[in-house]
């Protein structure tokens, strides 16, 4: 194989130093353009169904629509999983489809099923919303909106009319939500006794009003020559015209509206509400960003937009509660900060090595002429600078000014044999060529893979994987074009120098002979190694993502079933008080009536967003400060909470399945104890709703059937007078610039007497009122609050926070291993969920990648050695590296977690270097006719010094990536760490095993070739005479071929 291109470079510089004048500068341009993101843009196809029916309790909704909904969506095309939650009066359906679906074709397919079963559904339930969810769809920031001249409700209104109206038509700005807040309404508030002695029910007002208080189209009329519209204009223009609008009673007379009840223009009854540091209630806003937008330029638009409405409307003031952009950019500055870091220690190091600045200047130019032009490609596939991609560029430091050492290293030893730097350059690119692009392959065969992982893993991980083989094919041309050229041109001749080994050189040497000739002792100790290295896997935990330290902690809140909305403010200011005292924390946010997800919206929860002081300005870590919250709150009466993750998931969360609720709730009720009783586990609670107390309608139906009044009479009558008609019944009020529903329900005191709930009027079908006690029973009962269901069964989810230094690979076996877990009831399961399953999902996707990277590399090698047994001596030298892996992370006490894993996958691309080096010499000095062992001893001697600068440089690259400095340092931190242990070591030992590896594969080669060759014909080569060859025994690779 002839490998010119360097050779090609330096006869003509010009064309290779245009090519990367022109990749820099796009790379410049692209790098600049790119958007920073915390994770990579994926499109998951995931379709949402929301049905809501008002008043309707989670065990109704369950078996009339949530049922029917999941048994129509099951049987479509592509359906992954159906995950459905069931609250009060709302049942929402998550469709998850498999990644190969197209989202648009999900929704169609899905509105179709939906509208085939919509007349099975109840008459009383709103129109099901069917929308797609954006998977990015996590807030990138939140703002509390506080004016002391306005009521909640004109605030309220504010935000939705003026500052969301502003910030929408913001670029990259995808939604805005308010969260807290009152929308305005106006209140008909009967008196109960006045409708009693009337004859009239609510339901009647509500309906009469929802008739005559209305604006219509009339029709078209020709007047005068002109056309002209015809309107019909009923709706009351003022409050007063309201009061005033009649009212037919049972037997023809009429009464005033105002007679029946007070009319006030108020606001909906809050079922949430939004607190700031436990003092005041604001409205809060949270902003969204559209798929492919920058977190960190969309936050500045924010901020800028904010910053001039506070200009115009100085009375409305905005302060910053959560905030997710500032840990980005931070992770994105922390990044940059350990690249360059690292770029300046690799490149000390090869100065302390070479002791020539010009070679060192050659190596460090490789470094920005490898990463720019990457960002070129990153641009072009539409990646972003996300965790991610940033884990790519930082891992890819050291490796990059790999391939350059390699080749200068090669230059300089030429130039002290006496060679001019020109005809120096020349030999040596042409020498060192083949093991230059073998290093390169590798690597890249090694991180392909990574990129077509399946699942949602793979969606991840594709940046991480092509953006390291970017960098990496781009130090390759680098180390072909740029770097021999250069030293042609910019390096000074040397006095030639005779090679004489040092004393350490003369030991090492000596050592090889020994280990030489016992060659297969050797080998049994590398296998002896080897198994010592999988022995101590056992010894470390395993986790998924090291804790990170955001200056951010989420916690769930919740209180007893039956909890109302005031109890949660009054619990949640309690809390918010008790943890402003802790000077690390800076602010407390509190969201009432919903969860840190959004899902199962009930008054009794709450979501608290702790805002931390940054993590250089305080000593105890986010972990530390999180078990002092822990304390405080256990000290807070009535109360469940747990901290929840970026991805809205438990440390730990377990999922419990069955069709049967009874067993269900038994097996739950078992393993939650059991849990609370293990050590490491704290906080552990089931998502499952609670029993609520219920007061129960029971109609007597021989007796509503003589009286001519059907149980859903009854249930329109309690639902209207208690919380008011559904939305689509309601009457509009015209206030201009909006239409204002028209709530009509009793006074709110009414809900406090039973007796006035037994003795509402229900109508029958002659019109006649008849009290509700005579109808029905009405008692006290208890039913679930809310129900989930996963894949057509109901689910539970146990989930706990992990102490002491518990990771979640053991907390794991742990649970499974309680007696509890092992003998549940009949007809239940369980499954692991959140980060569990992720985590197997993850894990055995790298498996993969692993497995299907070797034979990759495999394949790279024996097309470029042309030998199979050359390439097997390389990927021996790989095992090497695992126990100084585990040394590195027994050490510094970490686990094996996904950074690990990553680790090694790049040790896996990058250890065979030391092996592809050796073994590439020896075969040219075998080929010069020098003896086997000879051979490889020279390659020692020879590369020993090559092989251990590269390792050095890739080690000082990785430091600060070690030290896990700034934000996102605790994710870099582990997998430098394992990079670093399993560099040094199998460095180490690659220059002891691999000679001896090498000599027993080629014996292994000669003895098989002679067996194989005599089935071999003879070949015809290509010759003028036409004379055929002999085949040879043995196929020998021709290694400057």
């Amino acid at each position: 194989m002839s490998l010119n291109v360097s050779a090609w470079s330096i006869r003509s510089p010009v064309p290779a130093l245009v090519f990367f004048a022109v990749v820099m500068l796009l790379g410049i341009v692209s790098f600049q353009s790119l958007p920073i993101t915390r994770f990579p843009n994926i499109d998951v196809p995931v379709v949402s169904i929301t049905v809501t029916q008002s008043g309707a309790a989670p065990s109704e909704l369950e078996s009339q629509v949530t049922k029917q909904v999941e048994d129509a969506v099951a049987n479509i095309t592509g359906v992954k999983h159906v995950t459905s939650t069931i609250t009060d009066g709302t049942s929402t359906t998550a469709i998850e489809f498999r990644l190969e679906v197209d989202t648009d074709r999900a929704v169609n397919d899905v509105k179709d099923a939906i509208a085939k079963i919509r007349a099975d559904l109840p008459r009383t339930i709103d129109e099901p919303i069917i929308e797609r969810i954006d998977v990015e769809g996590q807030a990138i920031q939140s703002y509390a909106a506080s004016a002391p001249g306005m009521t909640l409700e004109q605030l309220s209104w504010f935000v939705d009319d003026v500052v969301r109206r502003k910030l929408q038509g913001l670029k990259g700005v995808g939604r805005i939500d308010r969260i807290g807040g009152v929308e305005r309404e106006i209140q008909i508030q009967l008196d109960p006794d006045r409708l009693m002695s009337l004859g009239i029910t609510a339901a009647d007002v509500n309906r009469q009003l929802r008739a005559t208080n209305i604006d219509l189209g009339g029709g078209r009329g020709e007047l005068g020559g002109q056309e002209q519209a015809i309107r019909t204009l009923a709706g009351a223009r003022t409050l007063d015209d309201l009061r005033q609008t009649r009212i037919v009673l049972p037997g023809g007379r009429e009464v005033r509206l105002s007679d029946l009840g007070e009319v006030v223009d108020s606001y909906e009854e809050p079922r949430s509400f939004a607190k700031l540091n436990g003092e005041q209630q604001v409205v809060s806003f949270s902003v969204f960003r559209s798929k492919g937008a920058s977190n960190v330029e969309v936050a500045r638009v924010v901020e800028a937009e904010l910053a001039r409405l506070s200009e115009a409307h100085p009375d409305v003031s905005y302060t910053l509660i959560d905030d997710t952009v500032d840990y980005i950019e931070g992770n994105y500055e922390a990044a940059m900060g350990t690249l360059l870091e690292g770029a300046a220690l690799a490149i000390i190091v090869v100065l302390v090595f070479l002791r020539d600045w010009r070679a060192t200047l050659i190596a460090a130019v490789a470094m920005p002429l490898s990463i720019i032009p990457a960002f070129w490609v990153m641009s072009m596939m539409d990646f972003s600078l996300n965790l991610v991609s940033l884990l790519a560029i930082t891992l890819v430091t050291g490796i990059l000014v790999d391939d350059a050492i390699v080749e200068i290293e090669n230059i300089v030893r030429h130039m002290r044999m006496g060679k001019s730097p020109y005809r120096a350059a020349m030999d040596a690119a042409d020498e060192i060529g083949l093991a230059v692009i073998a290093i390169t392959l590798t690597i890249v065969a090694v991180f392909a893979p990574v990129s077509f992982m399946g699942g949602i893993p793979g969606q991840y991980f594709k940046q991480f994987g092509l953006t390291v083989a970017v960098a990496v094919l781009f130090s390759l041309l680098v180390a072909r074009l740029i770097t021999p050229m250069m030293a042609a041109y910019l390096m000074r001749a040397h006095p030639p120098r005779p090679e004489r080994d040092g004393a350490l050189m003369r030991a090492y040497t000596g050592f090889l002979r020994v280990t030489l000739r016992w060659r297969w002792l050797t080998l049994l100790a590398g296998i002896g190694l080897f198994a010592v290295s999988i022995w101590s896997t056992s010894l470390l935990p395993t986790g998924f993502i090291p804790a990170e330290d955001a200056a951010r902690s989420v916690v769930s809140v919740e209180l007893p079933p039956g909890a109302t909305l005031e109890d949660t403010a009054r619990t949640t200011d309690r809390i918010a008080t008790t943890l402003r005292e802790m000077p690390e924390i800076k602010s407390v946010f509190a969201m009432g009536g919903t969860t840190p997800t959004g899902a199962g919206r009930e008054v009794r929860k709450a979501a608290l967003f702790v805002m931390l002081t940054p993590k250089g300005e305080r000593e105890m870590t986010q972990k530390q400060v999180e078990g002092e919250i822990s304390r405080r709150l256990a000290e807070v009466p009535d109360i469940r909470a747990w901290y929840v993750n970026e991805r809205g998931e438990r440390e730990l969360s377990i999922t419990v399945m069955g069709n049967d609720g009874v067993a269900l709730g038994e097996a739950v009720a078992s393993i939650e104890a059991a849990m609370r009783r293990e050590p490491g586990f704290s906080n552990a609670a089931a998502s499952a709703g609670l029993d609520r107390p219920e007061i129960r309608v029971l109609p007597r139906l021989d007796e509503a059937a003589r009286h001519g009044v059907s149980p859903e009479t009854i249930s329109e009558t309690v639902r209207v007078a208690t919380i008011g008609d559904i939305g689509a019944n309601l009457a509009k009020f015209n206030a201009g610039d909006r239409q204002i529903p028209i709530r009509v329900q009793l006074d709110t005191q009414a809900r406090h007497d039973l007796r006035l709930i037994e003795t509402l009027a229900v109508p029958n079908t002659a019109g006649v009122a008849v009290p509700l006690m005579s109808l029905a029973d009405i008692s006290f009962g208890q039913g679930p609050s809310s129900i989930e269901r996963y894949d057509r069964e109901r689910r539970v989810l146990i989930g706990a926070d992990l102490t002491g230094g518990l990771t979640l690979g053991d907390a794991l076996a742990r649970v499974k291993a309680l007696p509890e877990v092992r003998d549940m009831p009949a007809g239940t399961r369980i499954q692991e969920s959140g980060d569990a399953e992720i985590m197997g999902e993850v894990f055995a996707g790298f498996a993969a990648a692993m497995g299907a990277g070797l034979l990759m590399v495999l394949g790279v090698l024996v097309l470029l050695f042309h030998n199979v047994f050359q390439p097997i001596t390389i990927l021996l030298s790989l095992p090497l590296s695992i126990g100084g892996v585990i040394i590195a992370l027994l050490l510094t006490g970490n686990p094996i977690s996904m950074p690990v894993v990553i680790g090694i996958l790049m040790l896996m691309g990058i250890v065979t270097k030391n092996a592809i080096m050796l073994v590439d010499f020896a075969v040219e000095q075998e080929r010069k006719g020098m003896n086997r062992i000879e051979a490889i001893i020279d390659a020692g001697r020879k590369r020993a010094q090559p092989i251990i600068m590269t390792t050095i440089a890739m080690a000082a690259g990785m430091l600060p990536s070690a030290m896990g400095a700034g934000d996102g340092g605790e994710f870099r931190a582990p997998m430098a760490i394992a990079v670093i242990g399993g560099l040094l070591v199998s460095t180490v030992l690659s220059l002891i095993f691999v000679p001896s590896f090498y000599t027993i594969m080629e014996g292994l080669s000669e003895r098989v070739g002679s067996v194989l060759g005599r089935f071999v014909g003879p070949r015809e080569e290509d010759d003028p005479h036409g004379a055929p060859h002999p085949a040879p025994a043995l196929p020998v690779r021709h290694a400057a071929e």
